[in-house]
Order: C-alpha cells, then sequence, then structure tokens
C-alpha cells in the first residue's frame, strides 16, 4: 500500500511559476568515507569520477554534518536539525514536523527517485535474537514490513525507491532490500549491492529524463560502511598498497592536500595519529598484512562506488541533462573506528546458503561474504586526515565531510575551485528549494512544518559571499560541539571536559585554550545549551559547569 497526502496535490496545484531551465538536482551520498579519501582531497584511492565532477566543479574544505548515518540523513534531506525530526539518535523513524527534499520537491512538480540506503525508519528486531538472525540470514522471512510502511521512502516524498530500508547489510545479500514497498527476496549470485544501486540509478535517469518535468535523485550508498565487503578483483587492485601502516598513510595524504592547496599548513598543522592497541612497528608482519588488506578492501569499497558514480554521470550524459544537472557529492560523516564482535540486531550470523559469517577479530582476511570485518581506529584517523577523531565524534574528523559540486550550466566559479565558507548539510533543504523555485510548506500532510535551519548555498555557487551560519551546533550520543566566531568548543562523547579551539588559526583541533579563554568557553557553552533547549537535544546541565 502506498499512501499519498491529499495535502501533496493541493501543494502541487499551489506550485509557484518558474522556468521551464529549472536543473535537475543529484544528491550523491557515501558512508562512512574519510575525508581525505578520494583523489580529489588527497587521496590514492581510485576514484577518477569524483575527481573529474571536482576538476570542472566546486569543492568545499568547510562542510559539515550531523557525525553518524541517521542523524545526517535526516538533517540533509529536511534542512532541520536531526533531534527536531526524531532522530538525534539511530534506529528511530524520520519524524513529520519536518518535509523531506522529495516532498518538498515533489510539490514543486519534480519527479523524484532515490536508490539506496535509507535507514530512517524504526529499527524493530524480531524476539527472541534466534528469530531475529533468522530473518537476517534470508531464511525465517516473517511477511511483516521491514518498518512501518508508512515511514518508507515512497511514503516519504520518492516516487521510487530500490534499497534497503535498515542500514547495515551484507553487500552481496543485503537485508531489508525493497523496490518501493515490495521486499526483493532474492538477488543473483553476482550480485554486489553497490553496482546495484548504480544502476538502478542509472536507470531512473534514463527514464525521468524522457519526461519533461526536472527531477531529483538520491543516490544513499552504503560503501565504505563495515562490513569490508568488495569483489576480489577490485581489492587485488589495492594489494600491497598500504603495506607501510597507518602512519605513513596519514602523512602522505596531508603532503598531497598541503601540495594541492586543498589546505593551508599553517591553520591545519597535522594532529598525531590517533587510534588504539599497539602501533604499526609494533605488529607481527602477519598482522601487518591482515591491516594492510582491511585497508585494501575499504579502498576497494570506495573505488566500486566511484565507479558507479560514473555510472550516473554517463546516463546523464546519454540523456543530455548532465550540463542542467547539479550534482552534490559527500559523506555522511568520517571514516568509522567500529568493531562488533558478534552477530545480532542488523549482522546476520550466516550466509542464505548457511555458511557460518566471520566475526573474530584478527583471525581471517576481510573481503568476501562470508567475514564480518572493520578497519578500526588507526585507519578511520588516517583516512580523516588532517583531522582528528572519527564517525560519531563532534571534532572535526566526525563531522566534517568532503563534498563536491557539479553543475556546468549554473556554477559561476572557476573549474577546480576550492571554498572555504562554511555549511551544513541543512543547506541543501533551501539551495534546493531555490533551485527549483519551489515553497516551503507550513503545514503537510496534516502536520505543522518547523521553519527549516539552512541556508542557500547558491550564492556559493555563483561565486559570491553568503551571508553564513552565525553559529553551527552539533550533540549525538553525548558528544557535543558548537562553532561561532571562529571558535569551537567541543565535548567528546562519554561526558568528558570540553576542549575549546580558535578554528581560525587551529582548523585541525590542535591547541587546546579552554583552561586559557574560559569567559570563552562560557559563552560558547551557553549559546549551545540555548539551542540545546530550543531543539530538544538532550544534556546534563552540570555538565556544561553554567551553574558555577
Amino acid at each position: 500500500m502506498r499512501f499519498m497526502p491529499f495535502l501533496f496535490v493541493l501543494g502541487l496545484l499551489a506550485t509557484p511559476a518558474v522556468g521551464e531551465d529549472r536543473p535537475n538536482v543529484v544528491v550523491i551520498m557515501l558512508d562512512d568515507m574519510g575525508f581525505s579519501d578520494p583523489g580529489c582531497f588527497g587521496g590514492e584511492i581510485d576514484t577518477p569520477n569524483i575527481d573529474r565532477l571536482a576538476e570542472n566543479g566546486l569543492r568545499f574544505t568547510r562542510f559539515y554534518n550531523a557525525a553518524r548515518c541517521c542523524p545526517t540523513r535526516a538533517a540533509l534531506l529536511t534542512g532541520l536539525y536531526p533531534h527536531q525530526v526524531n532522530m538525534g539518535r539511530n534506529g528511530r523513524s524520520l519524524g513529520r514536523s519536518g518535509v523531506t527534499l522529495a516532498e518538498a520537491l515533489g510539490r514543486a512538480g519534480y519527479q523524484t527517485a532515490m536508490s539506496g540506503k535509507w535507514h530512517l525508519s524504526v529499527m524493530d528486531p524480531l524476539r527472541p535474537r534466534s528469530r531475529q538472525l533468522k530473518w537476517l540470514n534470508h531464511r525465517g522471512f516473517s511477511g511483516r514490513p521491514f518498518a512501518p510502511l508508512d515511514t518508507y521512502p515512497v511514503n516519504r516524498g520518492f516516487d521510487r525507491h530500490y534499497g534497503t530500508i535498515w542500514g547495515v547489510v551484507n553487500y552481496f545479500d543485503p537485508y531489508s532490500l525493497v523496490d518501493g514497498t515490495e521486499p526483493v527476496r532474492e538477488v543473483p549470485d553476482d550480485y554486489y549491492v553497490t553496482d546495484a544501486l548504480s544502476r538502478r540509478a542509472a536507470e531512473y535517469v534514463g527514464d525521468m529524463a524522457e519526461r519533461d518535468a526536472p527531477f531529483f535523485l538520491y543516490v544513499a550508498h552504503f560503501a565504505p560502511h563495515w562490513p569490508l565487503h568488495a569483489p576480489e578483483e577490485t581489492i587485488a587492485k589495492y594489494e600491497g598498497r598500504y603495506s607501510a601502516g597507518w602512519h605513513e598513510l596519514r602523512q602522505s595524504r596531508y603532503r598531497r592536500q598541503v601540495e594541492m592547496g586543498l589546505i593551508d599548513a599553517g591553520t591545519h598543522p597535522l594532529p598525531a595519529l590517533m587510534g588504539r592497541g599497539k602501533h604499526w612497528d609494533e605488529l607481527s608482519r602477519e598482522r601487518q598484512k591482515l591491516e594492510a588488506r582491511r585497508m585494501a578492501v575499504h579502498a576497494a569499497m570506495v573505488d566500486r562506488a566511484d565507479r558507479g558514480i560514473g555510472t550516473v554521470i554517463e546516463s546523464l550524459r546519454e540523456a543530455g541533462e548532465l550540463d542542467n544537472t547539479v550534482i552534490f557529492v559527500l559523506s555522511d560523516n568520517g571514516a568509522s573506528p567500529e568493531r562488533y564482535v558478534r552477530p545480532g540486531l542488523d549482522r546476520p550470523s550466516r550466509t542464505r546458503e548457511g555458511e557460518k559469517i566471520r566475526y573474530e577479530p584478527g583471525t581471517f582476511m576481510p573481503g568476501p561474504e562470508t567475514t564480518w570485518g572493520y578497519f578500526g581506529s588507526y585507519w578511520a584517523n588516517a583516512v580523516n586526515t588532517p583531522f582528528r577523531y572519527w564517525k560519531k565524534e563532534s571534532f572535526e574528523g566526525g563531522n566534517h565531510t568532503p563534498l563536491v559540486v557539479h553543475w556546468p550550466a549554473g556554477l559561476k566559479t572557476e573549474p577546480g575551485a576550492t571554498t572555504d565558507q562554511r555549511g551544513h548539510v541543512i543547506d541543501l533543504m533551501p539551495t534546493c528549494l531555490e533551485l527549483a523555485g519551489a515553497e516551503y510548506p507550513e503545514r503537510f500532510n496534516g502536520h505543522r512544518i518547523k521553519s527549516f535551519e539552512g541556508r542557500s548555498l547558491l550564492p556559493i555557487l555563483r561565486d559570491e559571499s553568503r551571508d553564513g551560519h552565525n553559529a553551527l551546533y552539533f550533540e549525538h550520543v553525548g558528544g557535543k560541539a558548537v562553532m561561532e566566531d571562529g571558535w569551537k568548543a567541543v565535548q567528546p562523547s562519554g561526558g568528558k571536559r570540553w576542549r575549546l579551539y580558535h578554528l581560525a588559526e587551529d582548523r585541525t583541533e590542535t591547541n587546546d585554550l579552554a583552561g586559557k579563554r574560559p569567559k570563552k568557553l562560557r559563552q560558547l557553552l551557553q549559546s549551545w545549551a540555548g539551542w540545546a533547549d530550543r531543539v530538544g537535544a538532550p544534556y546534563d546541565e552540570s555538565s556544561l559547569g553554567l551553574d558555577q
């Protein structure tokens, strides 16, 4: 069943008059990709398609996300902070106090389609755990939806969706795969989800381009989110490339970033590599081979996603739509240090054929379907060069994203330019509304809609300075941050002490000034608390120290 709100029809009738040259919009989001993974951001991974978009487009060097999968997706699609739409934490359903980009652009006459990971519906596992594992293993399909149907993408504004409802998958045989609202119960033997999502996105482009209306396409890749799964022929390209270890990778990427003018060494000093466990030179030769393999699989996953981006670009070119399409390519958060050592919740225990999936750390080479591997904190920090920390944290390594914008017909910056004007994923909503000549509704489908928090990026795309955010705020599982007036106060998850950095001089958060500038820190914490009260972000007042 598909739920079509009657206000959608009324909104469409009220669409403002706009020209026929409104651009198409394509948003391509990778999952847990490090800031420096693409070649155009300093990486050695083969990403020719992202790099070509950058060569003829614009790179943002100060663009932010919400530090984790669900919150970033919610913020990107609604233009609101995740807490305002019930998504301050993973595993919930996107609230109705905001409209999605698909709902807003659909009202303006756009065709809408999505290929990929949704992860904005409540995760409600079966009980007992054995039933859930059978379901994950494709051996106990219960017939029930993967989540409430009214939370699916096709009931949040997308005309079509192929992908998963939940957020973690076996890349060779994904769980919660749907086409619209129908479960996809079988996949071909040679299936690889990254390729499948790209092919479907290209098919959507070809179909939508045959119609008169412009279109909005959202491609939400899983790659390179764990588990470390990739076709062996792609992994082979990177065998041996990372044998020098994570310290050398960080240094080499940093050198390239400085040489290409992406960052300034004066304002971006390279912090010491962060990680848990032994340093590279303390590992045995066999363990070094295993760790190098982990990074090779990560690289292969990014490589394969880039090939898929090339497939989508080619479909736009063949349809004659490339010039008049605004393409955004970004990541949902920094690379992930996560490691889970047993199946459960969204992690299967066996393949569909019954083969056991191995989770034991350090006992297998990752890549195939029968393994469930991760690449850990050292590699995560290395691929987030030049920043500190990683996914989930509100330090720059967690909430800083590479962003490439490509738009031949409308981009006024020099090809290959960079901008350090600050932006956030909440800015995509007002940007797309302005591109489409669309109005933002006060009510939708019987719900009062909160005013969006973002600011349009179009002045930047026109090579102008914009009236940007006075402040940006972050909170996720206890990690907190506020950026204001060139300063940033940040607290790690776990309720540890606040740090203070002068980002105008120290973009990589190397010099903590909390002890030297207590008044500035207090001012920022008061600002953060006001925001948290307004959007509903949780916090313990004692952790702010404002009562002292």
